[in-house]
């Protein structure tokens, strides 16, 4: 398997993890505190990834790698997680979807600027194609909307493109895991005293659903889809394996249905079909 290949082959295991973020993120919200379960979900995943760190005996991160590292966990482990938290108090995870969509083109954006990537205007045509189908087909279910929603969840989709470019542009030095979990072990100390201080009172009366919800966030969301996601990135290009972004819309309705009861109608199908052509089309004309 060469480079390329391999590099989407990671960012599509990646983004079938992550397409279980929101739905999981909205059964787990309905009782805890978004506060509390983005703490949470950080602390657990950065113990783990402490102890994978210690395992496989990973040199320290240089001085000069720690701001990027700040900037990878302003944007995917506290920005993203808490931003859809809050968000998804008010709108639904189906309706959140939307916004999914405009991830590729986010994350492609900060790679020209923090990568120092280029593409061909062939490219943007089918990231803009692609990104334009994704939200009209959002928009076709009829989702009722929340003002607030929408911007925080506009924010959340900022700093999760703003993460991932950053960390894939570092993640040709470190590695892929190894910068996810070097950002969560930096984070560590200050989740923790977070976690503590929001913790409510409550949590031995809190469901299963929601306790599985933080396990799927905090293990699958926050570590796990990031070692195949940035690998992925790294070896594929930031700009080109992004493009796979425009699936998770599909993933996640098909999951939120399942989970959550919404409906989704035969023309996702169909949708997906169409964003599938655009993302090929967009890796043909990515460099």
């Amino acid at each position: 398997m060469d480079k390329t290949t391999s590099g989407f082959v990671n960012g599509f295991l990646g983004v079938l993890v992550f397409s279980g973020s929101l739905p999981a993120t909205r059964v787990a919200v309905m009782e805890f505190d978004p506060l509390f379960l983005t703490v949470a979900r950080a602390v657990i995943a950065g113990v783990l990834a402490g102890l994978l760190l210690l395992a496989f005996r990973e040199r320290r991160p240089e001085r000069g790698d720690l701001l990027s590292l700040f900037l990878v966990s302003l944007g995917v482990v506290v920005g993203f997680p808490l931003l859809t938290a809050l968000a998804l108090k008010q709108v639904t995870s189906a309706h959140s979807m939307v916004f999914v969509g405009l991830l590729p083109v986010t994350t492609a954006v900060f790679g020209v600027v923090r990568g120092g990537e280029r593409s061909r205007p062939a490219f943007w045509l089918f990231s803009g194609l692609g990104s334009a189908i994704v939200v009209g087909f959002a928009l076709r279910q009829g989702f009722a909307a929340s003002p607030a929603g929408d911007l925080l969840m506009l924010a959340a989709i900022l700093a999760c493109g703003f993460g991932y470019a950053e960390g894939a542009s570092l993640s040709r030095k470190l590695g892929g895991w190894q910068v996810i979990s070097w950002a969560l072990v930096l984070s560590l100390p200050a989740m923790t005293m977070l976690m503590l201080l929001s913790m409510p009172a409550s949590l031995a009366q809190s469901s299963a659903a929601s306790w599985l919800g933080l396990g799927y966030v905090s293990i699958f969301s926050m570590l796990i889809g990031f070692v195949f996601w940035y690998r992925g990135l790294a070896l594929g290009g930031i700009v080109a394996v992004g493009q796979l972004q425009l699936l998770q819309p599909f993933f996640g309705l098909a999951l939120a249905a399942i989970l959550l009861g919404e409906s989704v109608s035969w023309t996702m199908l169909a949708a997906t079909l169409a964003i599938v052509a655009c993302v090929a089309g967009a890796k043909k004309f990515a460099r």
